[in-house]
C-alpha cells in the first residue's frame, strides 16, 4: 500500500463533493477538516472543480484533495496542474486509465463488473472505485468477488450512507468509502459549514465506534482480589482471573505499572483509523504499539495520562 492509499485507508471516508462556486472551496475544506475528515474528492461535474482544487491545495495543504469524475485527458491534465493528489474515474475506459496512469499520479479506476476489475488489476491498479455501489450489489457483491480477486481493494461510492457505512468498512478489503452524503451541493451553496462539519463528526464517530471497554486499577494483587470480590458481591458482576488481572465484570485490578493509577480501555472498530484520527487531533501515541498477524494495529496507548490513568485503545 503506497503512502497515498495508506492515508486514504486511515481516513476511512473520502467526502465526494461537487462545487459550483470556487469561492466555497476553502470554507468547505476547513469545515471538513474541523469535522475530522481532512479530505475531499472534487468532482469534475462542475466548471468550478479545477479552481476549487487549486485553492484548497494552496490554502489548506493539510487537506488531502483529489479529482473525481475525470472523463477526459484534458480534465486529468487540469486536475494534476491544479494540485490534485489523486484521481478517481467513474467507470473503466482503458485508454483513459492508461493515460492517467502514465501521469504518475495515484488513481482509482471505477469498475462495477468482474471484467472491469480484472482489466484494472492487469494494469497494476488494485485499488478500485466500486460505483455505483448499492445499485450493483453492495458489500455482499464485493465479498463474493474477494475470493477470486485476492489483490483487489475497493472504495465503494454511491448509495453509501451513515446507516450502512460500517457494513462496508467492517469488510477488510474496503480501503475507504466515498462519502457523497457528507457535503451535499445544497449545503455547500447555502454555506452551511456547521452542518457539513457535524456530518463529518458523526460519520467519523460512527466509523470508529468508540466506547468504554473497561477500567483497570493498578495496585497490590491481594487487595485487588478483595476489591473485585466485594464489587461482585454487591452488584452481581462476574468474577474472573486471567493473565491480564482480576476482573469484576468490566472493572479490573492488576499489578502496578509505573506511576499510573490504572488504565481506561476504549474500544474501537478500527485501531488503524483511530490512531490516525487521534494524531490529527493532536494526541501523542505511545510508540509501543501492538499489531495483529495482518499488520493492522490491535492495541495502542496515548503517551499522556488522564487524571493519572493511562488511556489504551483496543480494536473490538
Amino acid at each position: 500500500m503506497t503512502d497515498m492509499f495508506k492515508t486514504i485507508y486511515e481516513l476511512g471516508i473520502i467526502p465526494v463533493v461537487a462545487i459550483d462556486d470556487a469561492e466555497d472551496a476553502v470554507p468547505l475544506a476547513k469545515a471538513l477538516r474541523d469535522g475530522g475528515l481532512p479530505a475531499a474528492e472534487i468532482t469534475f461535474r462542475t466548471a468550478a472543480a479545477e479552481e476549487a482544487i487549486r485553492r484548497i491545495t494552496a490554502e489548506c495543504p493539510d487537506v488531502l484533495v483529489g479529482a473525481g469524475t475525470v472523463l477526459t485527458k484534458e480534465q486529468a491534465d487540469r486536475a494534476v496542474a491544479a494540485g490534485a493528489k489523486f484521481i478517481v474515474t467513474p467507470g473503466f475506459n482503458p485508454e483513459m486509465i492508461a493515460y492517467i496512469k502514465s501521469l504518475g499520479i495515484p488513481m482509482m479506476p471505477g469498475a462495477a463488473t468482474p471484467g472491469e476489475m480484472e482489466q484494472a488489476m492487469s494494469m497494476g491498479l488494485n485499488n478500485i472505485k466500486f460505483f455505483p455501489a448499492e445499485a450493483n450489489g453492495g458489500v455482499n457483491k464485493l465479498k463474493a468477488l474477494a475470493g477470486p480477486y485476492q489483490s483487489a481493494k475497493w472504495m465503494p461510492t454511491g448509495g453509501v450512507n451513515a446507516k450502512n457505512l460500517n457494513d462496508y468498512l467492517s469488510f477488510d478489503r474496503i480501503i475507504a468509502c466515498g462519502g457523497t452524503w457528507i457535503a451535499k451541493s445544497a449545503d455547500i451553496a447555502a454555506k452551511k459549514w456547521d452542518v457539513i462539519t457535524e456530518n463529518c463528526r458523526q460519520a467519523v464517530m460512527t466509523m470508529l465506534g468508540f466506547k468504554l471497554g473497561g477500567i483497570v486499577f493498578y495496585g497490590d494483587e491481594e487487595q485487588g482480589k478483595k476489591n473485585a470480590k466485594l464489587i461482585c458481591s454487591l452488584f452481581g458482576f462476574a468474577y474472573s482471573e486471567d493473565q491480564c488481572g482480576i476482573h469484576a465484570g468490566d472493572i479490573a485490578f492488576s499489578k502496578a505499572h509505573g506511576e499510573a493509577k490504572g488504565c481506561i480501555v476504549i474500544e474501537t472498530l478500527n485501531a488503524d483509523r483511530a490512531a490516525a484520527y487521534l494524531r490529527r487531533k493532536g494526541a501523542e501515541i505511545d510508540p509501543d504499539i501492538w499489531y495483529d498477524s495482518k499488520g493492522h494495529i490491535s492495541c495502542f496507548a496515548l503517551k499522556d495520562t488522564v487524571a493519572g490513568f493511562e488511556i489504551c485503545i483496543e480494536k473490538k
